[in-house]
């Protein structure tokens, strides 16, 4: 697979990383399979998909416990990013920005991952009661201390159906008070054709400075792979059953989407597919940016590897450009 460099340090992944959130958070809980999930990641590993992108909250901690166990075999071959500053609760989840929790739960993530050191720690969110400078001061303690390889911040913004050229102002302030106190090597955002916000303000921030660019969601949850059912339902705990696009009359109406999408995938071929056009446009937009597709199953991991290797043209991305923008149950 292609490769990749995050941030002023040089680090390289393969161009497509690994989403590991969905073996054990935020998706349909029936289906999660440990098992199922451990070949997926070891699928993504085979296929050069180095990065792993995981977080101490997601379980919680059960998905730093899955990944480790790999790590603990593969070390060598594979990039880690984990997350701090989370807490979940049973109905809700706050932040948690002060320096000896920083370090504290580095050190568990450490142990749950079953690695000595983490590639790329990142800040899950800012907290409100602490001033961002001293949490990322204790970061980049971790750094000083050899238990972090680089520092990563993922973005705030609000997911929408409208483009905001302001939609990331928050996180560009947050990213320029950081950068004063140790160099931010990645900041990860989403990104992809029906949520392309990040392309107005928070990308080209990134590209101008060296930063690494990590999309999250590039499938939009799904939605883009054309595997979804308009009406099809979500189980409670999926995060998709509150989501304002993903009501039954919000999915028939973003169609036209998944419509283009198999339209250029059918000039490339028909073993490719919706997904790996929407990947190949992530790819696309610079080469700082890896796009993160989550998936717990091999068949996914491989299909979604196998899009570094499609070259969109011109014609593709102006096509692309001009699909309807998505629509929310609030339009």
């Amino acid at each position: 697979m292609e490769r990749r460099t995050i941030g002023a340090g040089a680090l390289e992944v393969g161009a497509v990383g690994l989403g590991c959130m969905p073996m054990s958070w935020a998706y349909s809980g029936s289906r999660q399979r440990g098992d199922e999930s451990l070949r997926a990641v070891h699928r993504a590993l085979d296929a050069g998909a180095s990065l792993l992108d995981t977080a101490d909250m997601y379980g919680p901690f059960t998905n730093e416990l899955l990944v480790g166990r790999v790590l603990k075999e593969r070390r060598e071959d594979a990039f880690v990013s984990t997350k701090a500053g989370l807490l979940v609760g049973e109905q809700h989840i706050v932040a948690n920005g002060r320096p000896g929790y920083v370090k504290r739960a580095c050190d568990a993530s450490l142990r749950r991952l079953q690695t000595d050191v983490i590639d790329l720690y990142q800040l899950h969110r800012a907290d409100p009661e602490v001033p961002v400078e001293e949490t990322w001061g204790a970061m980049a303690e971790l750094v000083r201390a050899g238990k972090v390889r680089a520092l990563g911040l993922c973005a705030v913004g609000a997911r929408g159906g409208r483009r905001s050229g302001g939609l990331y102002d928050g996180t560009i302030r947050q990213l320029r008070r950081v950068q004063q106190v140790f160099p931010v090597s990645a900041v990860e955002a989403e990104l992809s054709v029906w949520s392309p916000e990040a392309l107005d303000t928070l990308l080209p921030w990134c590209e101008a400075r060296g930063v690494g660019f990590l999309a999250a969601m590039p499938l939009g949850n799904g939605f883009l792979t054309g595997t979804l059912t308009p009406g099809q339902g979500f189980e409670p705990d999926d995060m998709r059953a509150r989501h304002p696009r993903f009501t039954a009359e919000m999915m028939a109406a973003n169609q036209p989407i998944v419509v283009g999408l198999r339209r250029v995938a059918a000039r490339h071929g028909e073993a490719v597919t919706a997904a790996q056009v929407a990947l190949a446009w992530v790819l696309a937009q610079g080469r700082h940016v890896i796009p993160v597709p989550g998936a717990k199953r091999e068949r996914w991991v491989t299909e979604n590897a196998a899009a570094a290797g499609l070259r969109l043209t011109p014609q593709d991305l102006t096509e692309m450009a001009e699909l309807p923008g998505a629509r929310g149950s609030w339009e």
